[in-house]
C-alpha cells in the first residue's frame, strides 16, 4: 500500500491497490525541477474519498510535459511560454527585414506572402538584398536554398524524435520548422528522453513554440513594412543587433562543454573565411558541411 501527501491540496492519499492503471510515479521529479502528480487511476484518501489522479497538478502546470491526453492544451501553452523570451528577440530583425523590403519596393501586401510562404529569416534577409527591379528570379532561388540548406540537418537531427508520429502531421508541423523552434523542440525532447518521458517528442509543445514563432515574425516584417516610411533606416537604431543575439542565446541554451562545441568553431571559421573570399552564400552550405565533418570526425572524443 503506497501513500502520499498532496502538499499544495493538503490531502493525504493513500493506493488502496485496486487500481493499477498508474502510468507515472507518483510525485517524481520532473524536467523543471517541480513535483509531478500527474498519472491516471484513482487514490482514496484518509477519510474515505476518491480522488482522480489526472486533476491532480503539479506546482508549476505551465511548464510540465503533460503525460495524458487532457494535458494538450497545457503543453502548447507550454510551448508558447517557452518560446517567448527568444520570439522578444526577434522582433526587431523582423521589423528590421519589414523596412529593407518597402525600400526594395515590396508592399506591405507581397512581404507577408513571402515571409509567411518561405519562413526562413535569413534567406528572406538575403532575397531582399539581392532584390531588383525586375528581380533575378534564378539567382534568387538559388541563394534561398544555399541558406536553407541548413534545415537539412535540422530535419535529421528531427527525425530519431519523430517516428511515433504519421507522415500527416510530421510534414505540416515541418513546414513551420525555424531554427528557433528547432532548438527549442529538440532540447525539450532530449529533455524528456532523459528523464524517460515517453515519447520524447511532445508535438503539441513544439506547436506552441513554432507557431507563436511563426505569427510574430509573419506580423511584425509587415509591422516593419508599414512603419518602415516612418522610421527610415531602422539599422541606425541597433535593431540588426539582434539577429546574432538570439543566435547566441539559442547557443547557450544547447552548451554541452568546449570538447562537445569544436565542431561548432570548425564551421564557424569555414563559414568566415568562405564569407570573405567567395561571393555568394556558399559560407552558409561550407559551414554546414564542415561542422557535420568535424561532428562526425570528433564522435566519441567529446
Amino acid at each position: 500500500m503506497n501513500s502520499i501527501s498532496l502538499v499544495n491540496g493538503g490531502i493525504e492519499c493513500q493506493n488502496n491497490g485496486k487500481d493499477n492503471n498508474l502510468r507515472n510515479q507518483i510525485a517524481r521529479p520532473t524536467l523543471y525541477g517541480c513535483v509531478d502528480t500527474i498519472t491516471i487511476g484513482s487514490l482514496t484518501g484518509s477519510g474515505g474519498r476518491e480522488v482522480s489522479l489526472w486533476k491532480i497538478m503539479s506546482v508549476s502546470e505551465a511548464t510540465l510535459p503533460e503525460a495524458i491526453d487532457g494535458g494538450s492544451s497545457s503543453e502548447f501553452r507550454r510551448g508558447v511560454i517557452s518560446c517567448l523570451p527568444v520570439l522578444l528577440g526577434t522582433i526587431p530583425y523582423a521589423l528590421v527585414l519589414g523596412a529593407q523590403a518597402t525600400q526594395k519596393g515590396l508592399s506591405a501586401v507581397e512581404l507577408p506572402l513571402m515571409t509567411g510562404l518561405n519562413f526562413a529569416g535569413g534567406s528572406e534577409f538575403a532575397a531582399i538584398q539581392l532584390w531588383t527591379s525586375p528581380p533575378h528570379i534564378a539567382l534568387i532561388v538559388a541563394i534561398t536554398f544555399l541558406v536553407n540548406s541548413r534545415h537539412f540537418l535540422m530535419g535529421a537531427a528531427l527525425a530519431p524524435f519523430l517516428g511515433h508520429l504519421p507522415q500527416r502531421k510530421v510534414f505540416p508541423a515541418l513546414f513551420f520548422l525555424c531554427d528557433e523552434s528547432w532548438a527549442l523542440g529538440l532540447a525539450d525532447a532530449k529533455q524528456r528522453a532523459a528523464a524517460g518521458i515517453t515519447p520524447a517528442f511532445s508535438p503539441r509543445y513544439y506547436m506552441g513554440a513554432a507557431l507563436a514563432m511563426y505569427l510574430a515574425w509573419v506580423g511584425f516584417t509587415a509591422a516593419g513594412a508599414l512603419l518602415g516610411p516612418m522610421l527610415g533606416h531602422v539599422e541606425t537604431y541597433g535593431f540588426d543587433m539582434a539577429f546574432p543575439a538570439v543566435f547566441l542565446v539559442l547557443m547557450r541554451g544547447m552548451w554541452k562543454g568546449v570538447a562537445a562545441a569544436r565542431p561548432w568553431l570548425v564551421s564557424l571559421v569555414v563559414a568566415a573565411l568562405v564569407y570573405l573570399f567567395i561571393p555568394g552564400a556558399w559560407y552558409v552550405a561550407a559551414g554546414a558541411m564542415s561542422g557535420l565533418l568535424a561532428a562526425w570526425l570528433m564522435a566519441g572524443e567529446a
